[in-house]
């Protein structure tokens, strides 16, 4: 998809990279309004990513309901490493915890989600963008007005 926000440039991304808990679930549960935003990025072109330490066990059954592979990162270097496999020129990667600076590092976007399972101090340095939840995370990337908004210089 292709923004093109003022004073700023075109920006095209590709891929979304989304972490699990504290990002796309809360508590162990899809946060609500998740799957049919997740369904229209696809729709718009988005390649989708769940990058997950899995820290409740539960990853399976979620990305089994959202339609997303997982891939499993017990750490931040190793999603980092996953995430350097992507053209990350063109790749947003949406997070909460410490374990996401690997996914922060080298992406063209990066988002962070405040909710309730909180947000790591640490990450703050690495992100473009904080949301108050996965949704406005979400709607962001799917409304090219909000992103140009936030976006614009």
């Amino acid at each position: 998809m292709k923004y093109n926000p003022v004073g700023v440039g075109e920006i095209e991304l590709e891929n979304i990279i989304l972490d699990l808990n504290g990002t796309l679930a809360v508590h162990g549960e899809l946060v609500a309004g998740v799957k049919p935003r997740l369904l229209k990025l696809k729709e718009l072109g988005y390649n989708l990513y769940l990058f997950t330490g899995d820290q409740r066990g539960n990853a399976a059954i979620l990305s089994e309901e959202i339609g997303i592979e997982i891939q499993r990162a017990t750490s931040s270097e190793e999603k980092e490493a996953l995430t350097n496999k992507l053209d990350v020129s063109k790749t947003v990667a949406i997070g909460n915890a410490r374990i996401d600076i690997g996914t922060f590092r080298s992406t063209k976007l990066r988002i962070a989600t405040i909710q309730a399972e909180g947000i790591h101090a640490g990450i703050l340095s690495h992100v473009d963008v904080i949301v108050p939840s996965i949704n406005d995370a979400l709607d962001l990337l799917i409304d090219p007005n909000i992103f140009n908004a936030t976006m614009r210089q």
